[in-house]
């Protein structure tokens, strides 16, 4: 049986100048590795890419397709309420889209979505069933 994990999250950009500022200034990443039209950033546990769209779709070898960044959610947890709505100040003024305003949804917590320059849906949220560690990994239930 393979292992449960995640690796890589690779994220199309149309101009990876454009979007680096959302992921660098908006959430304050440092890129571990940089090339013409690619980012990684090292997370807890995996790595998150931006690579611009034409150049991934040439590295998988087939269109990217019609679904659109919409499709999905990318989440960001904060290890207390207060921040959900400072991170997403830092978001939008980093280049961001306000999709939805901070509130508490009916299964509990507090969160809001903004988008980055190419659409792609970030919740930033906090959940009081869920903890945090100090390396940022999440643990779903106490």
């Amino acid at each position: 049986m393979a292992q449960q994990q995640l690796s890589v999250i690779t994220l199309a950009v149309t101009d990876l100048t454009r979007s680096r500022p959302f992921y660098e200034t908006g959430f304050g990443w440092t890129p571990c590795f940089t090339q013409d039209g690619i980012a990684f950033y090292q997370m807890n546990g995996f790595v998150l890419g931006l690579w611009e769209g034409d150049a991934l779709a040439g590295d998988f070898q087939r269109p990217l397709g019609k679904a659109s960044a919409g499709a999905f959610a990318l989440a960001h947890n904060v290890a207390d309420q207060s921040l959900v709505e400072s991170v997403m100040a830092e978001l939008l003024a980093a280049g961001g889209t306000l999709l939805r305003a901070a509130d508490a949804p009916p299964h509990g917590g507090y969160r809001g979505y903004v988008a980055d320059p190419d659409g792609h849906a970030w919740e930033i949220a906090w959940n009081p069933a869920w903890s945090i560690d100090v390396d940022g990994h999440i643990r779903f239930g106490l």
